[in-house]
């Protein structure tokens, strides 16, 4: 594969998560590859300095590098407008329209799918009803996502391969693309975390504060319990949240990477309670030998080991998750075996089997 020319995809690059971080790793194995993006902002994620990022028309936009989300309607132009034609491999990274981008018919379009659109497939009526829009966007969001539905079922078909980064997430690439795709699971720096023998009474949730990470749930639940809690993460939901936790509830915002690790080292457990294609924050929880507890769903399913590394609830609900605490408090974790759980979930392994994947694919590509 030397001398073949590669392009990286990504739907925006505005604030530091999951997605990103594939991005990220991508960048380290192909570091010569641009980088096409909607919108980049710098100052949050600095990791991308080098970078070659090129970005789209919404980047001149007024408040696009805060604001991306207002601008979805005109993203599927974004992506087609990106001219690929000098590239033999498009690697995209896409929960949203980075799939769409338009190649040659000798390129081959692999995207890693974190999802398909969860605001228009079959989270959009949840997406209009809870985000926290105005009432006028709202009005006129039903109409905007029914083009984008439609143009998202066809721009799938541009996609010659797909990786899922779950089991999970590759049902649904099934139920509404209709193609079949290959489980390769998120790098994590497994390696980056450690254990703290001085573990402290605090519980940790870490995310963006948005509607479908369910933090009301965790937010009502330690109300009522009382216990200690911190949450780590920015979002449009951190104003109606503080409006209505209590006092043993602290607001973070966003935390350097030095101090998450600490965090996820000294809590007592990580709570997670929402529908995630992957989840890499439980994760490197577990990487620090934190137990997780966790809604019995998404691909929590396929990370958390019950009764080794964690236990699960199976409502999403705040009475749910309080007698998941309360049970959890009667139980013993090893942290030694929760750590070694999560081995597999490395930054090497993901590199091998990525690239790997690239590999048995150009070839089949090109017989």
């Amino acid at each position: 594969m030397d001398g073949l020319k590669v392009a990286i995809i990504a739907d925006w690059l505005t604030d530091s998560g999951g997605a990103e971080k594939v991005v990220f790793a991508m960048h380290k194995m192909f570091p010569n590859a641009p980088i096409f993006t909607s919108v980049y902002n710098e100052k949050s994620l600095p990791e991308f300095k080098d970078a070659d990022v090129k970005t789209s028309f919404l980047q001149k936009w007024p408040m696009a590098k805060k604001k991306h989300q207002w601008y979805l309607k005109w993203m599927p132009m974004a992506f087609e407008q990106f001219d690929l034609g000098e590239y033999d491999i498009v690697l995209s990274s896409s929960h949203s329209c980075a799939k769409g981008v338009i190649t040659k018919p000798e390129t081959m379009h692999i995207c890693y799918c974190h999802t398909p659109m969860r605001y228009v497939w079959d989270d959009c009526h949840r997406y209009i009803r809870e985000y926290p829009w105005p009432k006028a966007i709202k009005s006129i969001a039903p109409y905007v996502l029914h083009d984008i539905r439609l143009w998202d079922r066809l721009a799938a078909e541009r996609v010659d391969y797909f990786i899922s980064n779950s089991n999970y997430i590759g049902e649904r690439i099934k139920k509404y693309y209709r193609k079949d795709s290959k489980t390769i699971y998120p790098p994590v720096d497994t390696e980056g975390f450690y254990e703290s023998k001085d573990v402290s009474p605090f519980y940790l949730a870490v995310g963006r504060l948005i509607p479908y990470k369910r933090f009301d749930i965790i937010v009502e639940a330690f109300n009522h319990l009382g216990f200690p809690l911190k949450i780590a993460g920015n979002g449009p939901e951190m104003k109606r949240l503080k409006r209505i936790a209590n006092d043993n509830i602290e607001f973070l915002g966003y935390v350097k990477d030095e101090e998450l690790r600490e965090l996820y080292s000294k809590c007592k457990a990580f709570i997670f309670p929402q529908v995630e294609d992957f989840g890499i924050a439980p994760v490197e929880a577990m990487a620090s030998g934190r137990p997780v507890i966790a809604y019995a769903e998404g691909g929590a399913l396929e990370t958390v080991s019950d009764g080794v590394s964690g236990m699960f609830f199976k409502t999403q609900s705040a009475e749910a998750l309080i007698k998941a605490v309360l049970k959890f408090k009667e139980r013993k974790f090893d942290s030694f075996k929760i750590k070694e759980s999560v081995k597999d979930f490395s930054q090497q392994r993901f590199e091998n089997d990525l690239k790997g994947f690239i590999k048995k694919k150009w070839s089949e590509f090109h017989k």
